[in-house]
């Protein structure tokens, strides 16, 4: 039987997936809509340290950045003048307090300077343009969920 909290017609994370080079090699990839797709792919680059991966004529840009993606996709006219605030990304980075200077120097919003956290991590918080909430996050100590009131779904290392 499989866990209560598992998915019984998805792949586990074992199996592999077949390679396709017209999609990020990422599990997870993250669609965010911005008015004008080149302007916002051309910012992420600059401010947030993405990389063109694939360009889809003039309405789709996928991004890399390490082994993450996401992709960049035109904003519907019936989605009015940006987006409704009510999501975020969250993306690893090696140095917080670096890559805030960077994306602040880019133009963007910082809406929470780096700080640490309990549960061992250093994050601050940004909007880009095109009014997405982005927050950046860095590991700063490798902490027993349990020690801040988190609670593991499965312990890591455990077999199903």
């Amino acid at each position: 039987m499989a866990h209560p909290r598992e998915n019984p017609h998805r792949p586990s994370n074992d199996e592999a997936m077949i390679p396709n080079r017209s999609i990020p090699d990422a599990t997870i990839i993250p669609v965010l809509a911005y008015p004008d797709v080149a302007e916002a792919a051309a910012w992420l680059c600059e401010a947030f340290g993405f990389v063109e991966r694939l360009r889809i004529g003039d309405h789709r840009v996928q991004l890399t950045l390490g082994a993450g993606a996401i992709v960049v996709v035109g904003l519907p006219a019936s989605a009015g003048d940006g987006v409704d605030g009510s999501h975020s990304v969250m993306v690893r980075v090696h140095d917080a307090d670096a890559h805030c200077a960077r994306a602040e120097a880019a133009g963007a919003r910082i809406v929470q300077r780096p700080a640490d956290h309990p549960y061992g991590e250093r994050q601050y918080g940004a909007v880009d343009p095109g009014g997405h909430a982005w927050t950046f996050t860095q590991s700063i100590a490798d902490v027993d969920p349990a020690s801040w009131g988190g609670v593991l779904a499965r312990p890591a290392g455990s077999e199903d």
